[in-house]
């Protein structure tokens, strides 16, 4: 893949995004979901989306020899700008949920993916993507970071069982330390992947001072012990799996 041809992706992704989160005011996502297709704020919303992908396509056509021309540009843009209207009047019968939120991305994604194949008039990206999906980096990196999740949670918590009973209900958010401990065990992963282990340090400093008043405040030794152990047994046990897969990935 050439640089030119990232660029134009990448620019695709840009005018995706200002359309999206920049030049949206609230209002206008607010007046979609009361009046669907009938909002007139929509169109606007379609509008500026398809003049930001008709300038990154114009720009590209400069940039990059053998581009098709001013009709395929147009062409472009329309056809990003009626998948934008059909997809964001889907998503505004919806419930205004995560996971229709990232859906409705996902869709724009596929949409700007599909047109910058179909600009480049090749589908050679995908092979190369393609190709590094599917090598030993990738998926070893991929497999270790779906272990430090839900995975590694189960097994955590069947450590911790034993002691669990003996620490009192705190009021704390409801599956709270879960999630914590889940984005914990991903940022110390990534650190070790990237040869950052004295950022580990400092990651387990910073816990160490939000908790610290909070257990100081409690006067409760069992659950300093037990978040403590915790946190020791979550640590320890990313170290272990990120170091491993460095020596895999090295050898």
């Amino acid at each position: 893949m050439s640089p030119n041809e990232l660029s134009l992706l990448l620019g695709l992704v840009l005018a995706h995004l200002v359309g999206d989160f920049v030049l949206q005011p609230r209002h206008w996502v607010e007046e979609r979901v009361r009046r669907l297709h009938r909002s007139r704020h929509l169109l606007y919303h379609i509008a500026v989306h398809g003049c930001l992908t008709t300038l990154a396509l114009l720009v590209a056509a400069q940039l990059m020899p053998g581009s098709p021309g001013l009709p395929a540009v147009l062409a472009g843009a329309l056809g990003v700008a009626a998948s934008h209207w059909l997809i964001d009047l889907f998503k505004a019968r919806l419930p205004g949920k995560l996971r229709w939120f990232l859906l409705d991305q996902a869709l724009h994604l596929v949409v700007l993916c599909v047109l910058w194949l179909a600009w480049l008039g090749s589908l050679a990206p995908l092979e190369s993507l393609g190709a590094w999906l599917l090598s030993p980096t990738v998926l070893g990196m991929a497999a270790a970071y779906l272990i430090v999740t839900r995975p590694f949670s189960f097994a955590i918590a069947m450590v911790m069982k034993r002691w669990s009973s003996q620490v009192e209900d705190t009021g704390t958010l409801a599956q709270a330390g879960a999630r914590i401990g889940m984005l914990e065990r991903l940022l110390v992963l990534s650190l070790v992947l990237l040869d950052q282990l004295t950022a580990v340090g400092f990651l387990l400093t910073a816990k160490s001072v939000l908790r610290y008043g909070d257990l100081r405040e409690s006067k409760d030794r069992k659950l300093t012990e037990y978040v403590l152990l915790g946190t020791l047994v979550s640590v320890a046990s990313t170290l272990v799996l990120g170091l491993t897969l460095r020596l895999l990935l090295e050898s």
